[in-house]
């Protein structure tokens, strides 16, 4: 669906992704609270609002996948450091052994569901 919201929606929307209420953001937006929530209450707004959210949320797993080697390299540092806490690196080891565990049970689940779905084919 095509939608196009007008200057002050979208400086609504923009203030809706950084404000933590909608009052705060109807205010950056310069917008009375109960405009605000007229918007929020169309099917229209709804969908570009919810879209945009979700590129937010988006953005922020690319961040965080970027940064998972450096979370890696820290693990190891701590659970391989003679000078850290015992509970540190029991801490760290644990860490590392179920994110290890969680990323083969979501190829085993991949695998069970990739067979089922041939199977729903033939």
């Amino acid at each position: 669906m095509e939608t196009t919201l007008t200057r002050r929606q979208e400086a609504f929307l923009v203030a809706l992704l950084s404000c933590t209420t909608i009052g705060e953001a109807a205010t950056t937006a310069q917008i009375a609270e109960v405009t605000a929530t007229r918007w929020l209450k169309t099917p229209a707004f709804q969908a570009v609002y919810r879209e945009a959210r979700r590129q937010v949320v988006q953005h922020a797993i690319g961040q965080v996948q970027q940064a998972t080697g450096a979370a890696v390299e820290t693990l190891r540092s701590v659970m391989q450091d003679p000078e850290a806490p015992a509970s540190a690196r029991v801490s760290a080891a644990k860490a590392v052994l179920d994110t290890a565990v969680k990323a083969v049970e979501l190829e085993d689940l991949e695998a069970r569901i990739t067979a089922l779905e041939q199977q729903a084919k033939a």
